[in-house]
């Protein structure tokens, strides 16, 4: 690295942040939606199902109800102690992303639904306290490391204010003894509906993206859409710290961002099962799935969902990199911990592809 760079929490000097030279020649990585999400496995999206299971007509609700019973009688919450990965061996999933030729990975540490996959001191609802009973981030962490990846997460957490029907009684959602998952309340009062987060969500926000950056040191954060919600004081100084920690611990590390969440310049930017229909001047990366789930993809491990060729899943990847881009694959382990055979497979033959081909590439550059 060159001589350390301090970055105050503004734009400009946040703009000052340089894309690792390692993230240009990796050009892809691995994934993962895993949660509590998982026990279901019912699509379309199978991270949304939390939100979709309190909705009366929905897929998602039919389901939960002929499963477990109405919402209203067996909530959110109630999945989490079904939600064992007692089949979870990290070490096999990180030489999974290894020998698929992937030089990045790591997990989801937090979706929409507010439960953490670490040791959490900021949230009691963490899979060290309850589900798991494991710190699947931490073990993931050192088991992506010991193959010589670099280690990523990803934070969706922006998107729990509003994600759980609070202003509706007779769901747990409305019950302030949950607000820890559920997500903390407008006001107090059912029916008023406050757009934008208040203090008390984008503290608790900021504070878990520090702990992780603390306890883990990732090499790269993705952050989902949620982020547009997210005050700029705030978004500011997360940056400013992860990068200031970066310089800190001595190496090289980048955020990945959607929609227009960010002012040009700062991280690179992600197109969500999209790209770039040219070559362009910047750098840019898409997130894709694995899995086809009617016509989309399902975002977690669904029983219905179909798995991509490893033929369509080269042609996306070559037609990225091709564009200045990278590419990020998602993968839907099993509620047990387990990684379904069809996802590895396909893992597997981009890899053995990569074998092959890697060479044109890993640290290739546009043609021009």
């Amino acid at each position: 690295m060159s001589k350390q760079e301090h970055y105050e929490p503004t734009w400009n000097s946040l703009k000052k942040h340089r894309t690792p030279e390692w993230l240009d020649d990796a050009k892809f990585g691995i994934y993962y939606h895993w949660g509590v999400y998982s026990v279901p496995a019912c699509g379309p999206n199978v991270s949304w199902y939390p939100f979709w299971m309190y909705r009366k007509g929905s897929r998602q609700n039919e389901y939960h109800v002929k499963n477990y019973g109405e919402p209203s009688e067996f909530g959110y919450k109630d999945l989490i102690p079904l939600f064992t990965a007692d089949k979870f061996n990290p070490d096999e999933w990180a030489k999974l992303f290894k020998d698929a030729g992937a030089k990045f990975a790591g997990p989801v540490a937090i979706h929409h639904d507010s439960f953490a996959m670490w040791d959490s001191q900021v949230t009691k609802w963490n899979a060290v306290n309850m589900g798991p009973k494991r710190d699947t981030v931490g073990e993931m962490e050192k088991a992506i490391r010991k193959q010589g990846l670099k280690f990523m997460v990803a934070f969706h957490h922006a998107a729990n204010w509003h994600f759980f029907p609070q202003s509706s009684p007779e769901f747990d959602t409305a019950n302030p003894e949950y607000a820890g998952l559920y997500g903390v309340r407008y006001n107090g009062k059912y029916k008023r509906y406050q757009v934008w987060p208040n203090k008390e969500f984008l503290d608790w926000w900021k504070d878990i993206v520090i702990e992780v950056i603390d306890k883990y040191k990732p090499d790269l954060i993705w952050w989902d859409f949620g982020l547009g919600r997210i005050q700029e004081k705030y978004k500011k100084e997360v940056l400013a710290y992860y990068f200031n920690k970066g310089e800190e611990w001595e190496k090289e590390v980048e955020i990945l961002y959607k929609l227009n969440n960010l002012p040009p310049g700062v991280g690179v930017v992600d197109y969500e099962v999209g790209r770039a229909n040219k070559v362009t001047y910047y750098k840019w990366i898409s997130d894709t799935s694995v899995d086809i789930n009617a016509g989309s993809t399902a975002w977690g491990y669904a029983k219905e969902a179909g798995v991509k060729s490893s033929r369509i899943l080269v042609h996306n990847f070559i037609d990225r990199v091709a564009k200045h881009g990278y590419l990020v694959i998602n993968i839907g382990p099993k509620s047990d911990g387990t990684i379904p055979e069809l996802h590895q497979e396909a893992l597997r033959e981009m890899g053995g592809w990569l074998e092959i081909n890697g060479e044109a590439i890993y640290g290739s550059t546009p043609w021009s």
